[in-house]
């Protein structure tokens, strides 16, 4: 049985709780004190609400927008993104070593073994069937991946390349 990393568990949290539960509880909150302790109490505000309903139909079709291009400007406009970005690739281990998956089984070897063959023949040494057999196993490789298939041992972090063989 594969041991749970409690990291992995509170990344999960966080992004459930951020992402669903305290993006609908801090709507909903807005829209009911806003209405009920402000336009409830305000006689010219009430009479452009009169139900908390038109309030918040209102609302919802006037912030969605807004919010849609606010959240537009943050991606395409701001820097503000883009510092995000800068760091979460800083921080990110897999930006300075191969990452499980294609690139470590298929896509690096396949460089690395071309490498190798374009050398002996820059040193007119001949290409081995070794060479070629090795060649033909990643370009299967490939094909499964290009098929839609799985290359490696999927989803399993504590493994080793050379495990595979």
């Amino acid at each position: 049985m594969r041991k749970v990393n409690p990291f992995r568990l509170w990344y999960y949290l966080r992004a459930g709780y951020t992402v669903y539960f305290a993006f609908i509880f801090a709507s909903v909150n807005v829209l009911t004190v806003t209405y009920y302790l402000a336009i409830d109490n305000l006689p010219f505000l009430k009479d452009l609400f009169p139900a908390f309903t038109d309030y918040v139909f209102t609302l919802l079709i006037i912030g969605i927008p807004i919010l849609v291009l606010t959240g537009w400007t943050h991606f395409r406009r701001s820097k503000a993104f883009k510092s995000e970005a800068e760091v979460g690739v800083e921080s990110n281990p897999y930006v300075f070593k191969l990452p499980p998956g294609y690139w470590l089984h298929v896509i690096m070897p396949f460089y690395l073994q071309t490498s190798k063959m374009l050398v002996k023949i820059s040193k007119k040494e001949s290409i081995t069937e070794e060479d070629l057999a090795k060649i033909q196993e990643l370009e299967k490789k490939m094909e499964l991946l290009l098929a839609g298939g799985y290359v490696g041992k999927y989803r399993q972090k504590d493994f080793h390349p050379d495990s595979e063989k």
